[in-house]
Formats: C-alpha cells, structure tokens, sequence
C-alpha cells in the first residue's frame, strides 16, 4: 500500500503496488506537488519506475484514483478501467467545458444560490487542472478474470460512489482491492451528477449486499485502514443510509424545498465549498431515492424552462 498526500480531508488516497510476475499499480492520486514524487520514491524501492509497470488499473474516475494516469501513460504502461467507467466517468475529464456546464445547470436546477454557482465553477477549473486524462485506455468488464502481475483477480462491479466503480477479488485469498466501496471511518459519497446514474443510492445499497456475498477475507481500501469484517461494515453502512432518508423525511415535513434547502439541513456547519458541493449531491440522491420509492414527489417534476427551480416533499 502506498499512501499518497491529497488535499482532501482524507489526507491520503492508497495506492496499491502488485509486483510478481510484472508489476502493476492500482490507483494513482492526483497531481499535486507531493503525490508523484510520492509514488516514484515508494516504486524506487522496489527498483521500479513508472516505465516499468505493465499497466495502472484504476477503480473509478475520481480525481484522487484517476488524476495522475495520463502522465503515467505518457510513459508507457497501459491505463485500465471497467468498460462502464470508461463511457460514464472518464468522459468528465475528456469533455471539461460541457460537463462544467452541465453541472453547472444541474446544481441552478436543485437551487444552488448564485453565491455558490461562481465559487462551485472555480472549483471544477481547479481540479481539472490537476487531472491529465488517459488517451487510450483499456477496458475489461464485471465478472471478467484478469492478469494483474501474474495474479488472477475476478473484477466486481459496484456502482453507486461512481457508475463505473470496480473492486478486484483475488479469490485464492479472499483479498479485495476495495477502492472506495467501503470505508473504515466514513460512508463514501453518493451523490448524483450532471453525467451519473439517476438514482445512484439505489444502485450502492444493491452493491453493499454484493460486496457482502462475495466472502472476501479483507478489503483494502482507498482510504483510511484495511477493514477485515467486510459484512459487518456493509450491514453499518447500509443502516447509515437508512436513518439518513428517516431524517431526511423528517425534514421535509415542512413543506416543499430544493434539494439545497435539504442539504443545509442534512449537513449543517460550516463546510467548505467543496464539502457543501458533496453535501448537496448526497441529500439530492437520498430524496431522489424516496422518489423512487413514492415516499416523496417532485413539487415541479416537469419544469418548462432551465430557470425553473426543483422542489420536493413527502408525498
């Protein structure tokens, strides 16, 4: 495992290095001043550099795990994803100014003021800026048995923390490079974007009792430490959910309000911008899962023009 220093409160995404028969990197950070000289100075004491991995394997497109990968391939070896993270994920970094506007719309749609739209667009410059997109990469798809530095691993699709998020199960041992699926300390965000699935909380809380079926005997995650009772921490992050929609329903019982309304609610305190953008996007799956559920319904669920504002409250 490779810790590598991001600018998030994580502090550090791991990355892992599989060396036997080839070396290979899964996940690789994103570009800050610190996170590859990090990554080059841990591959140096293995007597490797990034010309010498056969291929990097990301699990899904966020820039702590993708943001690197480009430079990486400059260099050689082969960049690799789940097909589905490929045509829903990689996309953001390939196409920057329409997705930056179609964010930008989404988040004036669920009545994101003025005051956050300018800050929230500056903020998705930035990180652009520290992400270099791969330029051919390479697909495999769930189910599929690959070669990983003469290891074989069965790759898992779980989407909800992003479309096309994969884990890799060694099945000789039950270790599971468990990216960001589940994690030791917090839930990982679920949110919805202005390119992901409609209703990705549906799809996360399927994917938790996937992950829980497999009978992995440890997750090695992208943050904080390994977790070794992989079902227990499922059944926790599940009923995490569960109590977040009872409050969330709780919290509409005032009447009709914009998902960003909710999410001042449902995160109070003072976060940064970035935190409040995550924020936003987690209340917005939480009450389009209700949605779904017809526990709650959209006040203005056919808006004649982009200005108009989305409302929701129980049904």
């Amino acid at each position: 495992m490779i810790q590598v220093p991001i600018p998030y409160p994580f502090k550090y995404v791991n990355c892992y290095l599989l060396k036997g028969d080839g070396a290979v990197l899964v996940d690789c950070a994103l570009d800050t001043p610190e996170a590859k000289p990090t990554l080059e100075a841990a591959l140096a004491q293995h007597g490797l550099d990034f010309a010498d991995l056969d291929r990097v394997v990301l699990t899904h497109h966020h820039p702590d795990h993708y943001g690197l990968c480009g430079l990486i391939e400059a260099q050689g070896p082969s960049i690799w994803m789940l097909d589905i993270e490929k045509e829903r994920g990689h996309i953001f970094w390939i196409q920057p100014e329409q997705m930056i506007k179609a964010g930008q719309q989404l988040f004036a749609r669920h009545g994101v003021t003025d005051e956050y739209l300018s800050g929230l667009r500056a903020e998705m410059q930035a990180t652009h800026r520290r992400v270099h997109p791969a330029q051919n990469p390479q697909t495999f798809q769930d189910g599929e048995l690959i070669d990983l530095a003469g290891m074989a691993f069965r790759v898992v699709w779980t989407p909800g923390h992003a479309d096309g998020h994969a884990m890799l199960l060694r099945e000789s041992d039950g270790v599971l490079l468990a990216g960001d699926q589940v994690l030791e300390r917090i839930s990982p965000n679920i949110g919805i974007w202005a390119y992901s699935f409609a209703n990705p909380l549906e799809h996360y809380l399927q994917s938790l009792e996937k992950t829980a079926q497999l009978g992995a005997s440890v997750a090695f995650t992208g943050h904080y430490r390994p977790i070794e009772n992989i079902t227990q921490r499922c059944s926790e992050l599940t009923a995490h959910h569960q109590e977040r929609l009872i409050y969330l329903k709780s919290l509409m019982k005032s009447g009709p309000q914009t998902a960003w309304e909710l999410s001042l609610e449902l995160f109070p305190g003072k976060l940064n911008l970035a935190q409040r953008r995550f924020a936003w996007s987690e209340t917005l799956a939480h009450v389009e899962f209700l949605v779904e559920l017809g526990q709650a319904q959209k006040s203005d669920s056919t808006p004649s023009s982009e200005e108009d504002v989305i409302r929701y409250a129980l049904a």
